[in-house]
């Protein structure tokens, strides 16, 4: 497992704040397109946490069924949410267009590299009616993840030298070489066109910081587009 600060530092938690404040307008966006839906409706939220849902004001709406998938059993302790273990990439306990809506943020650049990608899209159309992805902007200058201006840009052997020496944004300074090699590579940002070729039927929200664009949100399959 990665050495993840367990204690924010000031700057990431301005930054979380920033993000919180980014994650509340794409939601207002996610809500006002639920909200066109018959209920009930069931949504799968890929790789999420029911704090998510909490932070966003949504665990009382009792219409609303939400299955969390993720690597790991999370915790949920609302009566219309349940937990699955899984890999988004092939998931094949669940049926096919099971789901009203897919759901998921900030996690396919987490599953590997563009072929892994595709995999996950693949399952997402294929287990829901609808989807709502969001995932960072590779040229945004500052990494998400790392919190390091240009990080995503530089060769591997500087990535790791830095996650060696000092660590990096949510990243504790680490010991051993192959872990740094491995969080340096953990990591896939997409840039609009990869996000355009995986999600081609899509329409591609794009949100903005310092009128720069952050992050990419791809929906598709809702009457209002």
């Amino acid at each position: 497992m990665p050495s993840i600060r367990k204690t924010p530092t000031a700057l990431i938690k301005i930054l979380e704040q920033v993000a919180k404040a980014l994650r509340r307008d794409r939601f207002f966006l996610f809500n006002s397109l639920i909200s066109t839906l018959p209920r009930p409706v069931n949504v799968l939220d890929v790789g999420g946490r029911q704090k998510f849902w909490e932070d966003m004001n949504f665990t009382e709406e009792a219409d609303i069924n939400l299955t969390i998938l993720n690597v790991e059993k999370v915790e949920v302790t609302k009566p219309n949410f349940r937990s699955l273990v899984g890999d988004a990439r092939k998931i094949p306990d669940l049926k096919s267009q099971e789901f009203d809506v897919v759901f998921s943020n900030s996690v396919i650049e987490h599953v590997g590299d563009y072929q892994q990608q595709s995999q996950m899209v693949e399952e997402i159309k294929r287990l829901g009616k609808r989807y709502f992805i969001q995932t960072p902007n590779y040229f945004f200058p500052i990494e998400p993840h790392f919190l390091f201006p240009c990080f995503q840009f530089f060769p591997l052997y500087l990535k790791v030298f830095i996650l060696l020496n000092f660590g990096a944004g949510w990243y504790k300074k680490v010991d051993n070489r192959q872990e740094a090699i491995e969080i340096a590579n953990s990591i896939t940002l997409l840039t609009e066109q990869k996000v355009k070729s995986l999600f081609p039927e899509a329409t591609i929200y794009k949100e903005k910081l310092f009128g720069l664009t952050k992050s990419f949100v791809a929906y598709s399959g809702w009457k209002k587009q």
